[in-house]
């Protein structure tokens, strides 16, 4: 009889800060979206710290008494990484490193990491191995063992470069060729673009883990990979769509998150290019996930930064199936209702009266609820924007020539 494969977990604990800026319950949050970063990447976490100060310690990012009871539990318990949910500088990974002697990440070196494991095209690849160098090269003092060579001989004699020089360079070099590399790919993706003709092009946007994928999947009836597991998608799928009689063109783009890398801005800036050229976004939301407001935010941060936070947008709350409000006790006085008590027949009426245009749908992607609301609104976003590109185009509309006909006079 075969035995049961099981998976081994590298286990871990994490860390984090308690500022002005942060409180404690963001904090939480935090660790909890570090927890399952974590999980995707392979790891399990035992343990979680968090010490309350003004500000990171520039040296060590936690106290010396906190980074001491930490060390005394990895002793204890044979922990061989901590993950801090901050961007470490590389001044703080190394002194931890010293102290604790056990494997230092910090958030930004997750995400690249689960990146590079989730990375399936060249280009993919080529992104997040450009992401990786540029996060690398500030830290490379005593990393790269595998660079130690045997000096000597003619033309060896003298001091010549130092072991950390000599990487710092190969980097370097590294970097310059990777981004020539992209630069090419971008010119040929550029291509292909344009090469799409004037159809309408749609892109689903959000954070990562809403269900993008799955909605692409129904709307398009292809099989884009789907996992619950945060970056499951890395690679543009575009696939052409015809709603009724228009056809036009759907983009699904790599997820985002909170303090998303800038070396992975910079380095899919192709990808987000799917997102800077669509004439319309659905920005799908996850509104079974506590914290979903919060995604929203980040997600239109994101958008501000890549300067396409004011392209006609359709917000497509996703997995109703899923939603469970927070239910306050009959006996609870003390409980003050927020938005993470609405039903979700309050949370239609809130957004629907928010949304000026009523551009708010409510579904289920997995269950396929209130699709035939969802088709019908974007077929009619779409449909506006191919009667202002093509007026006088009006065979895909038996009612246009004589609306038409009306907006003139």
């Amino acid at each position: 009889m075969l035995e049961k494969e099981t998976i081994s977990f590298e286990k871990t604990v994490i860390a984090g800060v308690i500022t002005q800026e942060q409180s404690e319950e963001k904090l939480k949050e935090y660790l909890d979206e570090l927890e399952f970063l974590t999980f995707t990447a392979g790891g399990e976490v035992v343990k979680r710290f968090s010490q309350k100060m003004e500000r990171p310690n520039p040296k060590t990012y936690l106290g010396t008494g906190k980074i001491d009871e930490i060390h005394h539990y990895i002793k204890e318990h044979g922990i061989k990484t901590i993950i801090f949910d901050d961007e470490l500088s590389p001044s703080q990974s190394k002194n931890i490193g010293k102290i604790l002697d056990i494997k230092v990440l910090d958030r930004t070196n997750l995400i690249l990491d689960i990146f590079a494991q989730r990375a399936e095209t060249s280009y993919a690849r080529t992104q997040v191995e450009l992401a990786q160098c540029i996060y690398l090269l500030p830290r490379l003092s005593g990393m790269w063992t595998h660079l130690e060579r045997q000096r000597g001989g003619i033309g060896m004699r003298g001091p010549g470069e130092t072991e950390i020089e000599t990487d710092r360079r190969i980097v370097r070099d590294r970097i310059a060729l990777l981004r020539e590399k992209i630069k090419t790919i971008d010119r040929q993706m550029g291509v292909q673009r344009s090469n799409r003709g004037a159809m309408v092009r749609v892109a689903l946007v959000g954070y990562t883990n809403v269900g993008k994928s799955t909605l692409m999947n129904v709307i398009s009836k292809s099989e884009v990979f789907v996992e619950n597991k945060l970056f499951a998608t890395l690679d543009t799928t575009v696939r052409k769509v015809v709603i009724k009689n228009l056809p036009f063109l759907l983009s699904d783009t790599v997820g985002f998150i909170r303090k998303l890398p800038t070396q992975l801005i910079d380095s899919f800036k192709s990808t987000l290019d799917e997102v800077r050229e669509a004439d319309l976004l659905l920005h799908v939301v996850d509104i079974s996930h506590p914290e979903f407001e919060d995604h929203i935010e980040s997600v239109n941060q994101i958008l501000q930064d890549i300067k396409s936070n004011d392209k006609p947008t359709i917000m497509v709350f996703n997995k109703i199936d899923a939603y469970k409000p927070q239910v306050i006790a009959e006996d609870d006085l003390m409980t003050e209702k927020t938005t993470k008590h609405y039903s979700l027949e309050e949370w239609k009426a809130t957004w629907m009266g928010n949304v000026g245009e009523k551009n708010a749908l409510f579904i289920s992607a997995t269950n396929k609820e209130n699709f035939e609301e969802f088709r019908e609104k974007v077929y009619e976003a779409v449909r506006a924007i191919h009667i202002s590109r093509f007026p006088y185009n009006n065979f895909l509309y038996p009612d246009y020539k004589e609306n038409f006909a009306e907006e003139k006079e």
